[in-house]
């Protein structure tokens, strides 16, 4: 028989979450090695529950990381709802999906040489970005307004690589370069 863990309480729930927002805001201001203590109090928590919920940090960046994949992943179905078009929906995902690859791209960089941890990170990033990614453009295509052979691997690597090295250049606006490739893709 296996252990049986006990549910976790919402206050707790609520909590961990506004540890990862709290962490996700201070690293995009102060970077991944931002204070314990400022992410706490941005929180509202104590310094201990903030070790309490990640023992180390990697384990923060993991999580705070997964937090964000996730909401730009469901952001995918809130935007084609909005609409009013179908491309107007994927270029407000795409948004989402810049701000991640932009803001991120420090805690990544952060677990490349941590115990395979920024493999599995991948793999999510794969595993919940693309299925997001593939039905927004699907919808734009079968809306006529995107040509019907290109990809959503082809669409989000395209702006992963316009994406890179973003953060790190002040001259360079990725969200504008972003915005010349979806114009260039959209069917007239």
């Amino acid at each position: 028989m296996g252990v049986q863990r006990e549910p976790v309480r919402s206050d707790a729930r609520r909590s961990r979450a506004a540890l990862l927002e709290a962490a996700a805001a201070e690293f995009v201001t102060a970077g991944v090695d931002a204070p314990v203590r400022a992410i706490a109090a941005r929180a509202g928590v104590g310094v201990g529950t903030v070790y309490r919920h990640f023992p180390t940090r990697p384990d923060l960046v993991v999580a705070v990381y997964r937090h964000q994949v996730e909401g730009c992943a469901a952001a995918a179905r809130t935007c084609l709802d909005a609409g009013p078009t179908p491309f107007d929906a994927l270029v407000a995902w795409v948004g989402e999906f810049v701000d991640l690859l932009v803001t991120k791209h420090g805690l990544v960089a952060m677990l490349v040489h941590d115990d395979g941890r920024s493999a599995a990170l991948h793999e999510l990033f794969l595993e919940r970005l693309l299925p997001a990614g593939e039905g927004i453009v699907r919808a734009a295509q079968e809306a006529g307004q995107l040509p019907s052979d290109v990809t959503a691997y082809e669409v989000l690597r395209g702006i992963g690589n316009l994406c890179f090295g973003a953060e790190a250049d002040s001259a360079y606006d990725a969200r504008r370069a972003v915005g010349f490739f979806l114009a260039g893709l959209r069917v007239a």
